[in-house]
């Protein structure tokens, strides 16, 4: 119905994407963000490193692969029509060992199975040719790859659901979901808004949002920080654009690489440490609530089980910098301790399903007017206007049961 008000939780990139694309699809139609902070793109979208990924990790067929590719398209488009950063830096995924030639290999089979354009295999001669500073025996190159500015872009999505006539409400946490006939009640403390359809892109605390409207308890989020060097700006050109390893596919995360960013600057990392907060951005920063959720939940002790090595690698390299940068070393060998200083820090919701496993794909729930994003893992970003077509499409697809 034209007429209906359509509450989407959480103004960050994926639920601000998804919001306008209502707006946009169903003229007449209220779109309603709640956002328990005061101003947009506050957590993973504010802390992102800005990279627009080809598709090159994404395993053929998933929804990350299909909507990171239609995703890019999109988001280039979009960034150049509204004058937002978007400059195609280019990316090398390189190996340093023997013994990483092989999952190169792969990943260069599934990068052409998702058709990431462009992308060749080049030798070490080459790789010098592109990054002077950059070691390796082998890489692969994707000329395509790009960065830019996600929170611009979050701003932007912001305006657009405003002149839509839709609203972005900030400061109203939500506190209780209650179906009422026809709708959802959503409460914030005292404050009530009634809406016909909700969609909830809660990111960090997807899963405790969720479970407000009896989704299911799993999969639980475990939030992870990610943390950052920079290069001291007498030393950005050692790399001219991206710098990544040939990741480990046991694990989800991509490993310390080198990242200029649209204001000059360039990163190097992340780490992956277990936070001790939801938004534990700093390494003091505890909840207790966070914690003993984490501690209840069998999930995170089977987890802890299988990636206890890594686990006690990647806080070595939260407490030293020394140990934080022996790996970016591998890959430019003329960066030392000497040559960055501390950066910030993101914390990513990855979720974690019973029995230990991290959660690869974006998993989205029905739960009868609900919409529940539980799993946006990167490249959500890069993906935000594609998921939200996704999103779109199943809740308007799909008729909502009663």
């Amino acid at each position: 119905m034209a007429d209906e008000t359509i509450g989407i939780v959480g103004a960050g990139i994926v639920g601000l994407a998804t919001a306008r694309e209502i707006a946009l699809r169903r003229p007449g139609t209220r779109v309603l963000v709640l956002e328990k902070e005061h101003e947009v793109a506050v957590h993973q979208t504010g802390h992102n490193s800005g990279v627009v990924h080809a598709g090159i990790y994404y395993a053929p067929g998933s929804l990350k692969a299909d909507l990171c590719v239609r995703g890019v398209s999109m988001l280039r488009e979009y960034c150049q029509d509204r004058g937002l950063p978007y400059d195609e830096i280019g990316k090398l995924v390189v190996a340093v060992r023997e013994d990483e030639l092989g999952r190169m290999e792969n990943l260069y089979e599934r990068a052409r199975n998702n058709h990431v354009p462009e992308l060749r295999r080049i030798s070490k001669e080459e790789i010098k040719e592109l990054e002077p500073h950059v070691g390796g025996i082998a890489a692969l190159h994707s000329p395509r790859t790009a960065i830019t500015d996600y929170p611009a872009v979050a701003r932007e999505f912001a305006k657009d659901i405003e002149a839509s006539g839709g609203e972005v409400r900030l400061g109203f946490p939500v506190t209780s979901l209650t179906k009422v006939p026809g709708g959802i009640e959503v409460a914030s403390g005292r404050q009530r808004v009634r809406v016909d359809r909700l969609i909830l892109c809660a990111g960090l605390h997807s899963d405790t949002v969720a479970q407000l409207a009896q989704d299911r308890r799993e999969p639980r989020i475990i939030p992870f920080r990610g943390e950052y060097m920079l290069l001291r700006p007498d030393r950005t050109h050692l790399v001219r654009g991206l710098v990544y390893p040939v990741p480990d596919p046991r694990y989800p995360f991509l490993g310390v690489h080198f990242t200029p960013r649209v204001d000059g600057t360039v990163e190097v990392g992340p780490n992956a440490v277990l936070a001790l907060a939801r938004e534990g951005y700093t390494l003091g920063r505890l909840s207790v609530k966070d914690l003993a959720g984490l501690a209840a939940y069998p999930g995170t002790w089977r987890m802890a089980a299988r990636h206890w090595r890594t686990g006690i690698k990647e806080y070595r390299g939260s407490l030293s910098a020394t140990a934080f940068m022996k790996d970016a070393r591998l890959y430019v060998p003329g960066v030392g301790v000497s040559d960055v200083v501390r950066g910030g820090a993101g914390v990513r919701a990855q979720a974690l399903d019973p029995d230990g496993t991290l959660v690869d794909d974006f998993r989205i729930h029905r739960v009868g007017r609900i919409t529940a994003v539980r799993n946006a893992p990167s490249p959500a970003a890069t993906a935000s206007m594609a998921i939200a077509e996704h999103i779109v499409g199943a809740v308007f697809d799909t008729p909502s049961a009663r």
